[in-house]
């Protein structure tokens, strides 16, 4: 039956230790045996070898202890450099963006502080052309007729026509020098054989003042029929 008793186990310390004091007995007996040599086996002083506890196993652990050491101190290390660099990267970041809402702020109030334009003016519509009249009994009538349109004054082509042509058969210089008006020195003139009085209280802005211009004659003519007889298209002989 094997013994339960614990014994203490030898490190490599220890035997080696054992060893050295095994071979430094030997050494003295040796010497001993031989003659005349007794007085130095005697003399010689032979120092006990220590027992130490500290073995190779405690040197390797100590050295893992100093390694972890070591690690844990570069990890530390690392961690608080990464959390600088991260809090220096945030500020920047934050900064920035702090600049650019400033620098949008100054844009917008640089914009909002422009002074506000006029459109520009509509480029004026052209005034039309006048209207081109052939300078004859047609062009005078056509004239005539719109002078008197805006003026509200009645009548119609055939109308005027038809009287100019039994007055003065379309001549604009065209005088009556026989009839009672010219005995009484008011002879009739122009296309529609007016006399100067009558001319002269029907005349029509806008036309000539001198009663041979064909259309200033037609427009005061008509004027005055219009208000003696309605328009001169009701006069069929002299008015």
């Amino acid at each position: 039956m094997r013994s339960t008793v614990s014994r203490p186990r030898l490190t490599a310390a220890h035997k080696i230790s054992a060893a050295g004091l095994t071979a430094a007995g030997l050494t003295a007996l040796a010497l001993a045996a031989i003659p005349g040599q007794a007085t130095a086996a005697q003399s010689i002083d032979v120092k006990p070898v220590a027992w130490t506890t500290h073995d190779a196993g405690t040197a390797d652990q100590d050295q893992q202890e100093h390694l972890d050491q070591r690690t844990t101190t570069a990890a530390t290390q690392a961690k608080t450099e990464a959390a600088t660099k991260a809090t220096d990267t945030a500020k920047a970041e934050k900064a920035a963006k702090a600049k650019t809402e400033a620098d949008k702020d100054r844009a917008s109030r640089s914009e909002a502080r422009k002074p506000i334009q006029a459109p520009a003016p509509a480029p004026a519509t052209p005034a039309p052309a006048p209207k081109a009249y052939s300078d004859n009994l047609d062009g005078w009538i056509n004239q005539a007729l719109d002078i008197m349109h805006t003026k509200g004054i009645p009548g119609t082509y055939d109308g005027l026509k038809r009287n100019i042509m039994r007055e003065s058969t379309g001549n604009p210089q065209a005088i009556n020098n026989w009839d009672s008006n010219a005995t009484a020195g008011i002879p009739s003139k122009g296309l529609l054989q007016i006399i100067d009085p009558t001319f002269k209280a029907f005349h029509v802005d806008g036309t000539s003042w001198n009663i041979y211009d064909p259309v200033a004659n037609i427009v005061a003519s008509c004027n005055y029929a219009a208000h003696t007889y309605g328009s001169m298209d009701n006069v069929n002989s002299a008015y």
